[in-house]
């Protein structure tokens, strides 16, 4: 690659971010960082746009953004961009070539379509926006000719599997799961968890929220009903298995028989690397497996009565329409409630399953109706707590 592909990090001050920058750092000839954007973390941002001298910097917290016109932390060229206006604005820099998405929960949506809109390619880091959006978004890329590329590593372990393989030959994806904090905690004990203890993940290090979701394997959930729009499989084409080492991040069996898995270590590095530099690899930038060392691979069913997000989530995506929409928001209110110490851990599964059944599921016909669907979901999972 001859000249340097150029990138909009979304979520730059998120563990995502962090490990896009670490990969970044390591070829620096062959990317180059040209808009950074976060929620309101500004002393961070202004230390990514001094270290990678980035001039386009935007605040979805305007207040924050306001305030870092004035603090002088960063040079006096650096051009800002306010609110979820300005994060569009940012995704749709002419010069940018990817748009990483990595922003937490539905605040991502518009900049994303704003990105492809302008006709650039998105690497997706923020699986809700398809949750939410994923009939438009995805008929979105289509039109305007953009690749959605996936950044969470098992769909990018299911993007590599299927690689040169003929769609009609493959029989499922295989999402594997480490099961979170909790996969081996007493059920009876599950009531008494704390914030602290579902923030305590045993092998990956991530953003708050996801933390949690990962224990209570709403991730998974919403990272099925992800597959579903990405790679265009019906639902009963996705199986989920736990896998406590995470180094499995996804398989896809065809129909032969045949089964492919990608492995690497538990590091977001790996996935993150592929769709930067795609088609192209180079060395990566942290240790890969050691066969040297013994390796122990474990696999097994999910336990859907420890785990009733997961289930709630794959009714969700068998209802189809808005029921996907319906299943995060009332997940993103449980979770918030939860991390501020107003709901028991449990609670969060019986909000999910009440707003649920509280609101009807419809087929959307346009953006507007799905965002509707999403402002009902939070008012009514509200209500519950």
């Amino acid at each position: 690659m001859s000249e340097r592909k150029k990138i909009v990090l979304l979520g730059a001050t998120g563990s995502i971010g962090e490990n896009t920058l670490k990969v970044i750092s390591g070829h620096p000839d062959k990317l180059e960082l040209v808009g950074i954007a976060a929620h309101s973390k500004i002393k961070k941002l202004a230390k990514i746009a001094r270290e990678f001298n980035v001039q386009h910097v935007a605040c979805f917290d305007e207040h924050a953004g306001k305030e870092a016109r004035s603090n002088g932390d960063f040079s006096a060229d650096t051009k800002f961009y306010n609110g979820l206006k300005g994060l569009s604005e940012i995704a749709s820099l002419p010069e940018a070539d990817l748009v990483v998405a990595a922003v937490v929960g539905t605040t991502g949506l518009k900049p994303v379509l704003a990105a492809i809109e302008a006709g650039k390619d998105i690497a997706l880091a923020n699986k809700e926006i398809l949750v939410l959006a994923g009939k438009f978004v995805m008929a979105a890329a289509k039109k305007h000719d953009v690749n959605i590329l996936p950044l969470d590593s098992e769909h990018d372990a299911i993007f590599q599997c299927l690689n040169g393989e003929k769609k009609k030959e493959v029989k499922k994806l295989i999402l594997t799961a480490s099961g979170g904090s909790f996969r081996e905690r007493p059920f009876e004990t599950l009531s008494q968890v704390t914030p602290e203890e579902a923030l305590s993940h045993p092998n990956w290090n991530m953003g708050k929220k996801i933390t949690v979701d990962c224990s209570t394997m709403a991730n998974k959930g919403l990272e099925i009903i992800e597959a579903h729009w990405l790679f265009d499989v019906r639902p009963e084409q996705i199986e989920v298995v736990i896998h406590p080492q995470s180094i499995v991040h996804s398989m896809v069996e065809f129909v032969d028989g045949s089964i492919i898995a990608q492995l690497s270590p538990p590091s977001m590095t790996f996935a993150i690397q592929h769709i930067l530099l795609h088609p192209d690899r180079h060395p990566g930038v942290e240790a890969t497996l050691d066969f040297s060392q013994t390796l122990s691979l474990e696999f097994n069913p999910p336990d859907l009565k420890r785990f009733p997000c997961f289930a709630l989530a794959r009714q969700a995506l068998e209802t189809g329409g808005t029921a996907p929409a319906i299943f995060n928001a009332a997940n993103e209110v449980a979770v918030s409630a939860f991390l501020a110490n107003k709901i028991g851990f449990l609670q969060i599964a019986a909000i999910i399953d009440k707003t649920m059944k509280n609101l009807k599921s419809i087929e959307p016909l346009s953006l507007d109706e799905v965002l509707l669907a999403d402002t009902e979901a939070r008012k009514t999972a509200k209500s519950f707590i």
